[in-house]
């Protein structure tokens, strides 16, 4: 929706009309489906049908953050959604770019039980999209190793949404894997700011307070939950720590069953 790089009249830009512009689309090619709120479920049974109706040459998947804010968070069921999508574009001939995420915790302020919550969930997200990228082939662009990506003046005043800045530093790093992948990039994106509306600490505060507080509060209390049964974890660890302590020399017979973990490449730290 390019929610943080606002234009004069009231809409957004974000990287999908920068990638347009860097790649020359004429307007009428290219199709924004993607709206607020939306999971990966919506992006597979709403998006995607719409997405395909345009035959795309390329098509731009960043999904899963709003899923990790969500109490029902599944990352099995995120993977074959994600799966599902990226296949039918490819089946139709586009070639597809996803992102991984970044570590919020290094922009963005929580209490330490919801970022080391929300921090797992982020993991795992980021192993589902790193199945779906080595089973079938898309481009991925990684925000953790992206040049600028933990500039604070990379992002809006919420810290959770790219400024005009990290859209653009988006955008350059999906035109930047188009053209590694043999795909012509004939105008590379600027990222000097330009076109965008001015806001003014007024604007941040009016934000903040009648929209960005409010959605912390939704999602806090979806994350709240897994955030108690981290801690719980916790304490328990740190008590069996505590009761073997003092104690004589142990010998453990460590023995390797095979362990199978849904919706992940290597590891569920949740678990």
């Amino acid at each position: 929706m390019g929610l943080g790089d606002p234009l004069p009249g009231g809409a957004w830009r974000g990287v999908g009309p920068l990638v347009a512009t860097a790649l020359r689309v004429p307007a009428e090619r290219f199709t924004n489906v993607s709206f607020t709120g939306a999971r990966v479920g919506c992006v597979r049974t709403v998006q995607l049908p719409r997405a395909l109706e345009q035959a795309p040459d390329v098509a731009v998947v960043i999904a899963g953050m709003n899923d990790t804010l969500r109490s029902d968070f599944d990352a099995a069921t995120l993977t074959e959604d994600l799966d599902a999508t990226v296949t039918a574009l490819q089946a139709a001939g586009t070639t597809v770019v996803t992102v991984r995420f970044h570590d919020h915790g290094r922009v963005f302020r929580l209490p330490g039980p919801l970022r080391r919550a929300h921090a797992v969930r982020v993991a795992a997200l980021n192993g589902a999209v790193d199945t779906v990228v080595a089973r079938r082939g898309a481009l991925c662009v990684d925000l953790d190793l992206l040049p600028g990506a933990y500039d604070l003046s990379s992002w809006s005043v919420d810290r959770l949404h790219p400024s005009e800045r990290g859209h653009r530093l988006l955008a350059r790093g999906i035109t930047e894997a188009l053209s590694h992948a043999g795909v012509a990039v004939p105008e590379p994106v600027p990222l000097g700011c330009s076109g965008g509306a001015v806001s003014g600490t007024a604007d941040h505060l009016a934000w903040l307070l009648g929209k960005g507080a409010p959605w912390l509060w939704r999602r806090g209390r979806d994350l709240v939950p897994h955030a108690v049964g981290i801690v719980a974890r916790d304490l328990v660890r740190t008590g069996l720590r505590a009761a073997g302590a003092g104690r004589g020399p142990v010998v453990s017979l460590l023995r390797a069953l095979p362990i199978t973990v849904e919706g992940c490449s290597k590891t569920n730290s949740s678990r």
